[in-house]
């Protein structure tokens, strides 16, 4: 089989078990792949040629052996480049780090080698995983049309996944790093609940916020990722106890007796009508397949939460970054330049004010989501912008938060998101929505994504 890069993790995954692919013929093929096309999409900081080679030849003589076989067999994976990847520089995106080099891996990049990954490469991403790239970082291009953002943080994850560089990417998400580029990309991302995947070995951007998770072009795969990523790690304090569920079990084209909650005045209050038409769309379908829509209104609070995110980010930010800030500022670009000034700047009564909100949050979205499974929401007020759009509004502190309404209130309250793609609008960039669930009810958004996407089917991809 010549062309392997569109395949499915899983459908990879089941075909090198089998011995019909081997890991470094899939590898290779990737490899080649990346030398082809990444010099135009810069979606990688590092492609670990060797290092994945021999770690794909070690797989095969695995299976050929008869050894028990992981997850994630063989299959090329790729990380953020704010994951520690031990012996490997790992920027964070940065000048100040890009020659650190841990002496650790992180917990999440040590279960996907326990798991069979190979690891492919280290992933761009905006300076600090915050709002735009460093001045000296080429970034990476949107595939589907490289004038078009590609979401933040975790952009090279995105492109590198939607383009058929890797079968699957890790993400970090703290304000809606995992769902702007898997909207953007046109991709499946989970963002899990707060504390169910370890954050160990992660350089944070805001820790109370941080969330780890896989980013892929199937629902099924993503289930795989995070079955591999989820469960308590001493190393992480954070971590959750509570015993992993089966994911791939909840895979399903059923979800009868599932309910649904929109409030319409949340997800189309200045949201462009074509991502209104795909939450109508989308619910039509969930409809059609056996779900109910129950009218809900999400706790007021929200607004709180999004307008001073930036509060609660940048304090944290300030911390995380004390060894280097301010005694090489020069070394910063202005926008997280000015994210970690504003958080020096926070009083602690102001910090504190954000703690009540996120209190007052979480309680009341608990509530609302005892009485529904899950809600609807878009990712983002409108389609992919324009990288020229999304300059403006990273520099206006209003449109800032405006873009932040559908994701911020959800990292504040640690509830689980899985975004899916939803087909293309008229100017050919991906349509896309969000589902909310329960602490740890990644079992139901994993059943209502996968019934979702079999009945719409998932076949587009920018690139041949």
């Amino acid at each position: 089989m010549a062309d392997v890069h569109y395949l499915t993790l899983s459908d990879v995954c089941r075909r090198m078990k089998s011995g019909e692919l081997t890991s470094v013929h899939v590898t290779e093929a990737l490899l080649a792949r990346i030398d082809a096309l990444d010099g135009d999409l810069k979606s990688y900081v590092n492609v670990l040629s060797d290092a994945a080679l021999e770690s794909a030849e070690y797989h095969d003589q695995a299976r050929r052996e008869g050894k028990p076989l992981g997850q994630l067999h063989g299959v090329p994976i790729a990380v953020k480049d704010l994951l520690y990847t031990r012996g490997i520089a790992t920027a964070s995106g940065t000048k100040v780090m890009e020659n650190f080099v841990p002496e650790q891996d992180a917990t999440v990049v040590t279960r996907l080698k326990d798991a069979g990954a190979v690891i492919i490469g280290k992933t761009q991403l905006t300076e600090g995983a915050y709002g735009a790239h460093h001045p000296e970082v080429d970034p990476p291009r949107n595939p589907w049309n490289p004038g078009h953002w590609t979401g933040v943080s975790s952009s090279g994850s995105g492109v590198a996944v939607a383009a058929g560089l890797a079968f699957a990417a890790l993400g970090t998400d703290t304000g809606g790093s995992i769902r702007f580029p898997s909207a953007c990309c046109g991709l499946v991302g989970i963002k899990p609940t707060y504390g169910r995947v370890s954050r160990y070995g992660a350089f944070p951007l805001a820790e109370s916020l941080d969330h780890i998770g896989p980013m892929t072009r199937s629902v099924e795969d993503a289930a795989r990722v995070l079955q591999v990523l989820a469960g308590v790690d001493p190393l992480d304090p954070t971590t959750l106890p509570d015993p992993v569920p089966n994911y791939s079990a909840a895979l399903s084209d059923q979800i009868q007796g599932l309910t649904v909650g929109v409030d319409w005045d949340f997800v189309s209050g200045g949201v462009d009508e074509v991502v209104v038409s795909t939450i109508k769309e989308t619910l039509d379908v969930l409809k059609e397949l056996g779900a109910k829509v129950q009218e809900v209104s999400l706790p007021e609070s929200y607004q709180t939460l999004v307008q001073g995110w930036g509060i609660t980010t940048g304090v944290e930010c300030a911390r995380a970054h004390a060894p280097y800030y301010p005694a090489q500022k020069d070394q910063y670009g202005p926008v997280l330049a000015s994210l970690i000034e504003g958080g020096l700047a926070a009083t602690p009564e102001d910090y504190e004010t954000m703690e009540r909100a996120r209190s007052e949050f979480t309680g009341a979205l608990n509530a609302l989501l005892d009485k529904t499974d899950m809600l609807i929401a878009p990712c983002m007020t409108s389609l992919p912008a324009t990288l020229e759009a999304m300059d403006r509004a990273i520099a206006s502190e209003e449109e800032r938060a405006e873009f932040l309404t559908f994701t911020a209130p959800f990292n504040y309250s640690g509830h689980p998101t899985i975004t899916l793609p939803a087909g293309l609008a008229d100017n050919g960039l991906p349509k896309s929505f969000q589902l909310i669930g329960k602490l740890l009810g990644e079992p139901t958004l994993i059943r209502a994504g996968s019934a979702y996407q079999q009945a719409r089917g998932h076949s587009e991809h920018p690139l041949p």
